[in-house]
Formats: structure tokens, C-alpha cells, sequence
């Protein structure tokens, strides 16, 4: 039996993508959550919470590698503290992050606090990865689904996405967390840059809806300028994936999931 790899938000959006990949690597693994479910062959879940610090003791015993994909709203850089400190008590030996492209230059709370947590685990005296990734298919399509409700479509200039498919962001997490700490890694996105209306024209292709005019807005201060200088975009070098939008788009209706529905 192998030392099991801990995984922090092992049921969420990209978690549930990479605890199978693991699992086929022939590792027993360990999810952490706030609402274990039952064990399963090789997957053991424990109840904890990674801003509290509460259960991370018992959930990193005898743990080598930790992989820390819980996230939210808030609160990722206490989080961040609170996994790392476990950790180092716990003689973890590598600690892989996720993190957003763009943290340490957009002037939103979101992105500042991943750059915090980026900060904390790159201090933390234990072997690290982080791996920055652009927004998920799954999470700019409630983003257009909302906008195309509209009458009209809110086009705001300079703001342009670089979305990227889960399943190619939990294939270099996997290979991350079973590989050796390097530290900050190349950034993955996806293939394509796109503007809303771009994101928006291809929902409503997809969808066999008329397009909805646009209506040209202006993201003011320096959230608008970060944008409008694409602040949020990949760096030269980032890895990019090959599955773009609309294939997105076409796998979700395939499923007989509709993209109209966010």
C-alpha cells in the first residue's frame, strides 16, 4: 500500500476530474472535504476544513504529497496558511497548488488572495508546485448563459477570456502532483482568446438562437484597465490546451446537457 496523496477539493469541478487519473496511476488517495462521502476502493474520505485548519491534522498523517485544489469566493490565502503549516508539521513532501493566470496583476480581491496563497506556499519551507490556469469551460459558460438572456448583449471593450477544458487542466495537475516539486510552472489556457461577443456568438450558434445585439460598456477604474491590457491572460511560454469553446459547447450537448442551461 502506498502513501496516500491528499487532495483538497477532490468533489469539486476539477477535483472529480483528477482523483480518477490518479487513481489509474495506481495511488491510493485521501479527499479531504467538509461533507465526506462513502470510502471507495483506493479513496479515503475525511472531514476537514481548510480555513478553519479544523481535521487537518488527522487528514494529512502519513500523507507525502498534498494536492490543494480547494478554492472559493474567499478566504484562499487563510486557507493557504492553514494547508501549509499542516503540512510542514506533517512532513508532507510536496505541496502542488492551482492558482489563476493573472493573480499577481489583477487588482481584483479574488486574484490578490491566490497570489497571497501563492505566496505562502512558495514560503513555507516545503517542496511546492503551483500551477496558474485559466477560467474553466464550465465556469465562463454561466457567465455568457446569464449575459445571453439579455435583450442586449453587455460587450465590454478590452474584456477577453482565454477559457480552457477541464479535463486538460486535471491531466497537468495529475502529472504535477505524481511528478517532483518545480516550483512555478508555465501557466495552462486554452487555445483561443475570446471576447464576449465571440463567447456569446458561438452560445447562441450553439444553441440554434438568434445573436443578440450588442451593447457596448466600459469596466471602469483599474479593474478596466487590467483588463483592457489583458492582465488576465496567459504569459508567453503557457501551455495550451487544443480543445477550444465551441467543441466545449458541442460535448455539453451531446451529453444532452444543453448550454443553455448554466
Amino acid at each position: 500500500m502506498n502513501a496516500p496523496l491528499l487532495v483538497t477539493g477532490g468533489t469539486g469541478t476539477i477535483g472529480s476530474r483528477v482523483v480518477p487519473l490518479l487513481r489509474a496511476a495506481g495511488r491510493d488517495l485521501r479527499i479531504l472535504s467538509r461533507h465526506p462521502r462513502q470510502d471507495e476502493p483506493g479513496i479515503q474520505h475525511v472531514e476537514g476544513n481548510t480555513v478553519t485548519g479544523a481535521g487537518l491534522a488527522a487528514a494529512l498523517d502519513g500523507v507525502e504529497v498534498v494536492l490543494h485544489l480547494a478554492g472559493g469566493a474567499k478566504g484562499d490565502d487563510v486557507a493557504a496558511r492553514a494547508i501549509s503549516a499542516a503540512a510542514r508539521t506533517a512532513g508532507v513532501r510536496h505541496l502542488v497548488l492551482i492558482s489563476v493566470v493573472g493573480a499577481d496583476r489583477m487588482p481584483i480581491g479574488y486574484f490578490r488572495a491566490k497570489a497571497e496563497a501563492e505566496r505562502v506556499i512558495a514560503d513555507s519551507g516545503l517542496p511546492w508546485t503551483v500551477l496558474r490556469a485559466a477560467q474553466l469551460h464550465d465556469f465562463v459558460l454561466p457567465i455568457v448563459a446569464g449575459m445571453a438572456k439579455l435583450p442586449l448583449l453587455p460587450t465590454p471593450g478590452g474584456l477577453r477570456f482565454e477559457p480552457v477544458h477541464g479535463d486538460e487542466v486535471a491531466a497537468r495537475l495529475a502529472e504535477l502532483a505524481l511528478g517532483d516539486p518545480a516550483g512555478r510552472v508555465a501557466d495552462i489556457a486554452g487555445p483561443e482568446v475570446l471576447g464576449i461577443r465571440e463567447l456569446a456568438a458561438a452560445y447562441a450558434e450553439a444553441n440554434g438562437r438568434r445573436r443578440r445585439p450588442g451593447l457596448p460598456v466600459r469596466i471602469p477604474g483599474g479593474v478596466g484597465r487590467a483588463y483592457r491590457a489583458g492582465e488576465n491572460l496567459a504569459a508567453d511560454g503557457a501551455l495550451r490546451g487544443e480543445r477550444t469553446w465551441e467543441a466545449f459547447l458541442r460535448q455539453q450537448l451531446a451529453a444532452n446537457r444543453s448550454p443553455v442551461r448554466s
